[in-house]
């Protein structure tokens, strides 16, 4: 095995809560109020839908999909949820600075270095590049066809990273280590803070599936 090469479950598809538009000759990210299951393949017009974007649509409120029954890959939270500072080179589109908010590793004229990682606030370098939270969440759609694939979802807020840390830390506790034979659902939800001046906020979270109780769940 080649060393230093990152090893991440096989991923079959997207999980996005938004969608590329063109102004002024840039093409910009824009929120969506509900989820989007995609293929990997990206056209032009943008990434194309998954053949269970269209089943579980079916019968949403409006057509928009804003519960996905999935099933986790782990039992652990950390291998089902990897959250970084992430500081990407705009040319490239790769890592440039990667950390966890005490160490980085930084891309330098000299190679791979580490560094200190105070968090984007506190770091000149990561202000100046656009470092963000960066969240990457594998799970199962319930009626994919392949038994050891997994969906994406990726997300830089801040909401749904805490959010969906808390929540499997939390799950992983209640069933004893064994939250990856849950049923659960990942719903879109939305709140509005002092920030958001009353404009709704949508994230992520992971909650059991409806007419499930919690008992029923973990015995």
């Amino acid at each position: 095995m080649i060393k230093g090469l990152a090893i991440t479950p096989p991923v079959i598809g997207r999980i996005s809560i938004g969608h590329i538009v063109e102004r002024n000759g840039k093409r910009l990210p824009e929120k969506d109020d509900f989820f989007t299951i995609t293929t990997q393949v990206q056209s032009r017009d943008g990434w194309l839908n998954h053949p269970l974007q269209t089943k579980l649509a079916e019968g949403s409120a409006n057509g928009k999909l804003r519960a996905i029954p999935v099933k986790l890959l782990f039992n652990s939270p950390d291998l089902n949820l990897r959250a970084q500072y992430s500081l990407f080179d705009r040319s490239t589109g790769r890592p440039a600075c990667v950390g966890d908010g005490q160490t980085a590793k930084r891309v330098t004229e000299q190679g791979i270095q580490d560094m200190p990682c105070p968090s984007p606030d506190g770091c000149a370098f990561g202000k100046s590049g656009g470092c963000k939270l960066f969240g990457r969440l594998n799970v199962q759609i319930e009626g994919q066809d392949d038994d050891l694939g997994s969906f994406i979802f990726r997300t830089t807020g801040y909401n749904s990273v805490r959010t969906l840390a808390a929540r499997l830390e939390y799950l992983n506790a209640i069933s004893g280590g064994n939250a990856k034979h849950l049923p659960l659902m990942l719903r879109l939800r939305a709140k509005s803070t002092t920030l958001s001046r009353g404009t709704p906020v949508y994230y992520a979270d992971l909650t059991l599936r409806d007419g499930d109780s919690l008992t029923e769940a973990v015995c």
